[in-house]
């Protein structure tokens, strides 16, 4: 299948050092690659978590701090890092971003979904490509949006994509917990989530983020009920994500029947 159109999420685990101040490194590898995919004609949206933890790196705190308050304010001030690298970065490959940051009431109300929707391809048809993240320094509700997970697959099913891309700091979904077993094996293709799968997928998220593989499996549901693959794979290796496009995946493929 030739996909035109991809949303790709990524991680806090790959965008920040344990300190929560920035992994330089892998953000650079990460837009390397996605400037080059761009390059080839494709619709590229990026989106984004980090903003609390690169927040709370930013103004001293050892981990994200507990209060509402706080965490909003982590989050507004790591938003402009973030924003702010990417731009850099971004414009060094010859390419133009725009932020979009959205909640669940815009996603669930139909006049302002349309008008995020007509947003996103104003921007695609523009070559611009377009950053989304969760509007955590407004909505309360937003610091449990799933660490933007559940959002990159309601912007994949907004946007009609062709494919959503969720990097992690997994090579992918594995048939046991591989960080309490290391016999665990990698599963590369997933038509049916079950049970068991579930079960292999609990876990703690990182100290900076609030997600995890279980909320990855849930997006990769919401993508499949519009017939969107999801590709779950490594955010410190970011070329692995052209293996999609030459017909194979490195990482985990999940496309339900």
């Amino acid at each position: 299948m030739e996909f035109q159109r991809i949303v790709v999420k990524v991680g806090t685990s790959t965008l920040a050092h344990s300190t929560g101040l920035l992994n330089i490194r892998h953000m650079e590898a990460l837009v390397k690659v996605l400037a080059d995919i761009k390059n080839t004609g494709r619709d590229v949206v990026l989106v984004t978590s980090g903003a609390i933890g690169v927040g709370a790196g930013k103004m001293g705190y050892s981990t994200p701090p507990k209060s509402v308050s706080d965490r909003q304010a982590c989050a507004a001030v790591g938003q402009c890092e973030l924003i702010n690298m990417y731009d850099s970065l971004f414009s060094h490959y010859g390419h133009m971003v725009a932020q979009i940051l959205l909640t669940q009431q815009v996603l669930n109300a139909k006049e302002d979904e349309l008008n995020a929707k007509n947003t996103f391809f104003s921007l695609l048809d523009k070559n611009i490509i377009p950053i989304v993240n969760a509007n955590d320094t407004m909505s309360i509700s937003e610091l449990e949006f799933g660490d933007n997970d559940t959002l990159s697959a309601a912007v994949a099913v907004l946007i009609d994509a062709d494919i959503l891309i969720i990097l992690t700091d997994l090579d992918g979904v594995f048939d046991s917990n591989p960080l309490k077993n290391p016999d665990a094996k990698l599963i590369k293709h997933i038509q049916k989530i079950d049970k068991s799968l579930v079960e292999s997928a609990k876990g703690e998220p990182n100290a900076l983020g609030t997600g995890g593989m279980l909320t990855k499996l849930n997006a990769a549901k919401i993508a499949s009920i519009e017939g969107i693959p999801t590709l779950i794979a490594n955010g410190s290796h970011p070329d692995r994500i052209y293996s999609i496009f030459q017909g194979k995946s490195e990482g985990t493929l999940i496309s339900l029947k």
